[in-house]
């Protein structure tokens, strides 16, 4: 699998705050573009079972935390 470019999310803030995706040697990256140097690699598998627990709201207790 060859390099893409960065694709932001859907949900982008127009600040440019924003999750990006992208798949780079057979692997799936994240990044936030706030800190381009933290980079998140996984396969795309364990990509698609997280994007499907995040639709199912398995991760909405997250967004609660006072933290």
């Amino acid at each position: 699998m060859s390099n893409t470019n960065w694709q932001k999310s859907s949900y982008c803030a127009s600040n440019d705050e924003c999750v990006e995706v992208r798949t780079a040697n057979g692997l799936v990256e994240l990044r936030e573009s706030d800190t381009d140097g933290i980079i998140v690699r996984t396969t795309p598998t364990k990509f698609a079972t997280f994007l499907q627990g995040a639709k199912a709201g398995e991760f909405d207790h997250h967004a609660n935390s006072t933290a």
